[in-house]
C-alpha cells in the first residue's frame, strides 16, 4: 500500500511539474509599434521586456511601422536599456506614415540613452525582416502583436518569393504565425487612430490575413490609467521608460489621474491570453475607405476583446509591469 502511495506521489509529481512547464513556455512574439505620437507604446514595450525577464515571452524583433527621423534609435534605446541590444529592429522602406510624439519624449530617450542604431538607414527593412524571421521559425509559432498601424503586415501580405522563403507573403504568414494580436479599431463600430490613418492597409490585412486575430479595441484601454505609480516611485532612476511618463503626464489635462493604455492591452493578452481578464467577442472585422470600422457577427476567425473583470484590475498589473526595471537572460539574435 505504501509503494502504491510513492507511486502516485511520483506520478503527481512528474505531471505536475511537466503542466508547469508547459505553462511557462515563452511566447515567440514580434513587437509592431508605431512608437509614438502616442506614449502607450513605451508602456507596451516595457511589458513585452518584463515579461520576457520572466520567461513568458521570447522576442524575435521589433518592428516601427512608422519611419519619423529616429524611430529606429528609439526602438534600439528600449532594447539595450532592458538589456537585449541585439533584438533586430526593422523600419518601413517604402511608403509609410511619419507621425511622431508631440511631447518630445523621443528626443529624451535619443539623448540620454544608449543606442547603437543611429539613423533609421542603420535598421533592417521591415518586411525583409519579417520574411528572415517568419521562414526560421517553427510552423505556427509566432505571435505578432502590432499596437500602431497595419503598413508592415499588409506589405508583407503582398511579398513574393524570395531567397528567405519559396512561398509567397500570404502563404507564409499562413504556415508561421499562429495568432495576431492588434490594437485597433472601436466596438461594435467607429473610428480608430490605428485603423484609420492607414486604412487601406487595414483593409488589406482584415481581408486576407489568414491566421485568428485578437482585437483589442479602443474601448477597452480608455479607461484603463497608468503611469502615476511609476513616476512617484523615487527607486527608479535613469529609466526611460520612467522619463517618457514624467514629462508626458503633465502636457494634458486628461492625463492627470494617468495616461490611457491602449497598447498595453495588447501585448498582454498576446502573452499572457485573455481569459483571466476577457471575453471574445467573435466575427470579423470590415474597414471602410475612410477607416471606419463596423463587425459583421456572421464572420469567422476574428474577435475583438469584451471585459470580464473590473477594469482595475488590469490597470493595476500594467502599473506593476511598467515599473519592471532591467533585469534576465538577453536575448540576442543579431542584426
Amino acid at each position: 500500500m505504501f509503494y502504491k502511495y510513492l507511486v502516485f506521489l511520483f506520478a503527481f509529481f512528474i505531471a505536475t511539474n511537466v503542466s508547469a512547464q508547459k505553462e511557462v513556455k515563452p511566447v515567440n512574439i514580434i513587437l509592431d509599434s508605431d512608437m509614438g505620437p502616442d506614449y502607450d507604446d513605451v508602456g507596451a514595450i516595457t511589458i513585452l521586456h518584463a515579461l520576457a525577464d520572466k520567461g513568458e515571452a521570447k522576442i524575435l524583433a521589433t518592428m516601427a511601422s512608422t519611419k519619423y527621423d529616429g524611430v529606429a534609435g528609439v526602438l534600439d534605446a528600449f532594447n539595450t536599456y532592458f538589456k537585449r541590444p541585439g533584438i533586430p529592429v526593422g523600419v518601413p522602406k517604402g511608403y509609410a506614415l511619419t507621425l511622431r510624439d508631440g511631447q518630445h519624449w523621443t528626443d529624451t530617450v535619443l539623448a540620454k540613452y544608449p543606442h547603437k542604431i543611429k539613423t533609421n538607414d542603420d535598421a533592417r527593412d521591415a518586411v525583409k525582416l519579417y520574411r528572415k524571421i517568419l521562414a526560421a521559425q517553427p510552423d505556427h509559432s509566432v505571435t505578432i502583436v502590432t499596437i500602431g498601424f497595419l503598413t508592415n503586415l499588409s506589405n508583407l501580405l503582398n511579398t513574393k518569393p524570395d531567397g528567405y522563403s519559396k512561398l509567397s507573403g500570404s502563404e507564409l504568414v499562413k504556415k508561421k504565425v499562429k495568432l495576431l494580436v492588434c490594437m485597433a479599431g472601436k466596438y461594435p463600430s467607429g473610428y480608430e487612430f490605428n485603423v484609420m490613418q492607414d486604412a487601406k492597409a487595414s483593409q488589406n490585412v482584415y481581408t486576407h490575413w489568414d491566421t485568428p486575430i485578437i482585437l483589442s479595441g479602443f474601448e477597452i484601454g480608455e479607461k484603463i490609467k497608468v503611469g502615476l505609480p511609476l513616476i512617484h516611485n523615487s527607486a527608479i532612476k535613469n529609466d526611460p521608460v520612467k522619463d517618457v511618463f514624467r514629462i508626458s503626464i503633465p502636457l494634458a489635462k486628461e492625463d492627470s489621474v494617468g495616461r490611457m493604455s491602449w497598447d498595453e492591452t495588447a501585448v498582454l493578452v498576446a502573452i499572457k491570453g485573455y481569459s483571466k481578464w476577457y471575453t471574445l467577442h467573435k466575427g470579423r472585422i470590415i474597414v471602410a475607405d475612410d477607416g471606419k470600422n463596423t463587425w459583421d457577427d456572421n464572420g469567422a476567425g476574428q474577435a475583438y476583446l469584451v471585459e470580464k473583470v473590473d477594469y482595475h484590475v488590469v490597470q493595476g498589473l500594467i502599473n506593476q509591469l511598467i515599473q519592471h526595471v532591467p533585469g534576465g537572460t538577453s536575448n540576442s539574435f543579431g542584426r
